[in-house]
């Protein structure tokens, strides 16, 4: 088959940024009393923020800021923690090379548009990706296939001709889902999910990515 389009996924995949997800969470959330704790953020791992900060506070509510002023809070401590400490991950760069010599190239991740795009501008990166895709902006989010066929779309692309890198679980039952070509690049600790059985393709990182493998999988 042909590769038409690769639709990357962003936090944990290209950047380092789940860490800090969880580091902005902590002190927002935890300074509002709610009994948070790092383990405690991978239950909500994949949820939209605003469904993050939904869930807490229904196990904690608490008085002062609205649900969506705590939202906007955290949004603004993740990218203010990506400037100052996040890094890309080993091989992504590369990996964006590869694919943008195969076809086109495009973002789709859960993360709202204005902190991916702020995210995209600190790496300059923002100029490799065609166009960008949120999941925030679809009725459903991962493990649902929306933003993927979204990004396809809008690049009048055929699903079937797509590649979509992920780091998740949901990002893979997704990608499967949209009937879409996978590679899942997992943590460690993930790597034992049944969902990433399904992937057309398991890294332990993006250095792993072969132009071997992409030349036997897909028809120049």
């Amino acid at each position: 088959m042909p590769l038409r389009a690769t639709l990357f996924d962003m936090d944990g995949l290209l950047i380092d940024s789940e860490i800090l997800w969880q580091k902005a969470e902590l002190e927002i959330l935890g300074a509002l009393g709610v009994p948070i704790s790092t383990g405690a953020t991978r239950t909500t791992k994949g949820m939209f923020v605003a469904e993050v900060v939904q869930y807490w506070y229904s196990v904690a509510p608490w008085s002062g800021p609205s649900q969506e002023k705590v939202v906007e809070e955290i949004l603004q401590r993740v990218g203010d923690l990506v400037e100052s400490e996040g890094r890309l991950l080993d091989g992504a760069r590369r990996a964006i090379d590869l694919l943008s010599e195969r076809g086109r190239v495009a973002l789709a991740s859960s993360t709202p548009t204005a902190l991916i795009e702020r995210c995209l501008a600190h790496f300059s990166l923002r100029d490799r990706f065609e166009l960008v895709a949120s999941a925030a902006d679809e009725t459903y989010g991962k493990p649902h296939p929306a933003v993927f066929l979204t990004a396809a779309a809008r690049l009048g692309v055929q699903p079937t001709d797509c590649l979509v890198l992920e780091d998740s679980a949901a990002g893979v039952l997704a990608a499967k889902a949209a009937r879409m070509c996978c590679i899942a690049v997992p943590v460690a600790e993930e790597r034992g999910d049944a969902a990433f059985a399904i992937a057309d393709l398991t890294l332990h990182s993006l250095s792993d990515l072969t132009e071997t493998w992409l030349d036997e999988r897909f028809a120049r």
